[in-house]
């Protein structure tokens, strides 16, 4: 049933303030929120668009503003928990025993370290919490721990010495987080000092698997990283704007949907 009672410079509000906390939004999704007809919300999201108040996409609308704001890593270590241990799984299994991985920081490479634990490789982690993961791994697994400082309340290991740890060694293949991945933005992340880090690594490996989840594609954070072409593989989930997903495939990465 349609929402009559709502004035037109309310729903903007709701629209505006839903586009923006979530990133982006599909007309049905604002049809929803609003109680009123998808015709009704492609008027106003015109509107809006006219007035610089978000950008017009297929099939809805998406954020002007950057994310220059990181959620804490306590809040985001559950957040689509299936998804991202699906993504770890299909990165996992890109990995080959007797290789060399650079693990990343972050809530989706956290995952993976879970599943490295005990395996053949080695690998050299960039946050405490992965770290821990595998101080203790089992087996065959050989841990390198880099320098550097944590960053507070996210673990990330960033600062010089970081960046000189990467700068001494080669790795087959670098596993990177990302907080925004957009084929027309390139890899960004929230933080200056994590974004030099994501660099280095990304230069130090001979292959760049990014794992993110759908969440994370359109969006584009404060810092820039790198243009897509630096990537060779995007992991990411079923809920991945198949827009982004052809353009970054248009542009050369491959992209596995776990």
């Amino acid at each position: 049933m349609f929402n009559r009672g709502m004035s037109n410079a309310g729903r903007h509000r709701l629209i505006a303030q839903a586009v923006g906390e979530s990133g982006s939004a599909t007309v049905q999704e604002l049809a929803a929120l609003t109680g009123t007809s998808e015709m009704t919300i492609r008027r106003d999201l015109d509107t809006l668009a006219a007035h610089g108040v978000l950008e017009r996409v297929r099939g809805g609308a998406r954020t002007l503003l950057l994310r220059g704001e990181e959620p804490p890593f306590a809040l985001r270590a559950p957040e689509a928990i299936d998804a991202k241990r699906r993504i770890a799984a299909e990165v996992s299994s890109l990995i080959a025993d007797g290789e060399s991985v650079l693990l990343d920081s972050g809530t989706t490479c956290l995952e993976v370290a879970r599943l490295l634990r005990g395996r053949q490789v080695t690998v050299m982690p960039l946050s405490l919490q992965a770290i821990h993961v595998l101080s203790d791994a089992p087996g065959p697994t050989t841990l390198m721990v880099p320098g550097g400082q944590p960053r507070a309340a996210e673990g990330a290991l960033t600062g010089p010495l970081a960046l000189a740890s990467l700068a001494a060694l080669r790795f087959d293949t670098a596993v990177i987080g990302c907080c925004g991945l957009s084929a027309a933005e390139g890899l960004t992340a929230y933080d200056l000092d994590d974004a030099a880090v994501k660099k280095a690594g990304i230069a130090s490996a001979r292959r760049i698997i990014v794992a993110a989840d759908g969440s994370k594609l359109g969006r584009t954070a404060y810092a820039h990283v790198g243009p897509p072409t630096l990537l060779n593989t995007l992991v990411t989930d079923t809920t991945a704007p198949a827009d982004e997903v052809t353009a970054l495939e248009s542009g050369g990465t491959v992209v596995k949907t776990a």
